[in-house]
């Protein structure tokens, strides 16, 4: 007994491809997603850090950031 090719054989392959189209578009919107939340957070912070340097300097504190923060001789 032979067996018959459905149509389905040819549409699975079809399918396949959209299966893996559909997932690497999920793939790029997850880490598009990620991305977004993670310079999100990293801004955030970033503004955190300013607004308590911009603090200290109202205060007349020192900035506590490490090395040198002397001002060099002016450039002509």
């Amino acid at each position: 007994m032979e067996t018959e090719k459905s149509g389905d054989d040819a549409g699975g392959a079809r399918g396949d491809a959209e299966a893996q189209k559909r997932a690497r578009r999920e793939d790029a919107a997850r880490k598009a997603t990620e991305r977004d939340l993670r310079l999100k957070a990293q801004l955030r912070a970033n503004l955190q850090r300013r607004k308590a340097q911009s603090r200290a300097r109202r205060e007349g504190a020192e900035d506590d950031r490490p090395g040198d923060l002397t001002v060099g001789p002016a450039r002509d």
